[in-house]
């Protein structure tokens, strides 16, 4: 019998929300009602404005052909607009900026246009998983970056091998972090340039949280710091700003270099975004941040809802600056992230995601994405108070 799965496939472990909505399914045929905080996928819908956009594009007939494979000049434009206005940041949008079928896309294509066989990849443990799995299809070797609480959650770049280092041709990062929620200051992004410089590597800042700071925070962007776009790309989506999960658009900025690389595996693997919705893109970035900040104000609200919650079931957090999500740690009871994980499922009908789905760093932690109304949320912690965790 034919043998199905290649060598690269067989390495990697089953991709965890797949796994997680496969046990959501279970519950469900079994009839329980669930409340869903596993995926941080927004509940809240798209600005009205971006829809009426789609809407228009997808009946003009010139939206129906292929599209440019770096994206519309026009949508270039708009994010490098976005940049300059936003944080400063001045790029030009036909070398310094390319349109992604949402950034994991582009994410998961970059080690193939820059790793060669055997190279190291530096990836924060615990981190998105999509970092592990696209080195691995490049053939790179992947190197973890240890990300806990006595560091803040940043990696710690002295405890990196000095060989290791030399042998690495790319370190992804991302801040504000998911899954630990934890937010970077300019001068760690001074060190990572410069260690990126020291030992001649390219830096990947996956930065889809940017501009989810609650209570007037700001998160910094890597290409503010000095020398950065020598080395570095930012990843950045449409998808949390403005609630556009589904629509699957976004871009990545910065060393025009890397850049042209990234666009040049993209010829080989896609035909580009369907142009209707960079058109609602387009509306989107040129819009303005009143959906955004509307946004953020429902997810601050649920932040604080989810933080008093776990406090009244006897686990303490600090409030996040940034995201949509809640890093917390385990009872002193529970077995393990995903014995905590599948006795919340099992017992109160509620997903969350067991921290080691993120990395072995993950254990001792869990994350609840607060994607549901606050009705919702404030029943998933009745259900806890009343689900014998113990």
């Amino acid at each position: 019998m034919i043998q199905v799965g290649s060598n690269k496939l067989q390495k990697l472990p089953p991709y965890l929300f797949a796994e997680i909505d496969r046990r959501v399914q279970e519950a469900k045929k079994r009839g329980v009602d669930i409340i869903d905080l596993g995926i941080g996928d927004p509940d809240l819908p798209s600005p009205d404005v971006v829809v009426k956009e789609m809407q228009s594009a997808c009946a003009d007939s010139s939206t129906h052909r292929y599209p440019s494979y770096a994206g519309m000049f026009e949508f270039c434009k708009a994010c490098a607009d976005h940049l300059a206005k936003k944080l400063g940041i001045n790029l030009e949008p036909n070398s310094q900026i390319l349109t992604l079928i949402g950034a994991k896309e582009g994410i998961f294509h970059l080690p193939l246009a820059l790793v060669n066989e055997g190279d190291v990849v530096l990836i924060p443990d615990p981190g998105y998983p999509v970092y592990f799995s696209s080195t691995i299809f490049a053939g790179g070797e992947p190197y973890f970056m240890p990300l806990n609480s006595v560091n803040g959650f940043l990696p710690d770049l002295s405890a990196i091998p000095s060989d290791v280092a030399r042998r690495a041709k790319l370190m992804f990062i991302n801040y504000p972090n998911n899954p630990t929620t934890a937010c970077a200051s300019f001068g760690f992004f001074n060190d990572v340039v410069k260690f990126a410089q020291d030992f001649d590597l390219i830096i990947a800042h996956d930065a889809p949280y940017l501009e989810t700071g609650f209570d007037g925070y700001q998160a910094p962007s890597i290409l503010q710091a000095k020398g950065s776009l020598e080395r570095t790309i930012e990843f950045h989506s449409l998808s949390k700003t403005f609630n556009m999960t589904g629509w699957r658009i976004g871009f990545v900025a910065g060393s025009s270099e890397v850049i042209a690389a990234l666009g040049k595996i993209k010829t080989h693997a896609d035909s580009g975004v369907f142009e209707a919705v960079q058109r609602a893109g387009i509306t989107a970035l040129r819009s303005g941040m009143d959906h955004a900040e509307w946004s953020k104000n429902i997810y601050r609200k649920r932040r604080d809802i989810a933080v008093q919650g776990l406090a009244q079931i006897g686990i303490n957090v600090q409030p996040p600056k940034a995201t949509f999500y809640i890093w917390f740690p385990l009872p002193v009871s529970a077995a393990s992230s995903t014995q905590f994980a599948l006795d919340v499922l099992e017992k109160a009908g509620v997903v969350i995601t067991p921290g080691v789905g993120f990395g072995a760093n993950g254990e001792g932690y869990c994350r609840m994405a607060l994607t549901v109304s606050e009705e919702r949320l404030k029943e998933v912690f009745t259900r806890l108070k009343n689900a014998d965790l113990a």
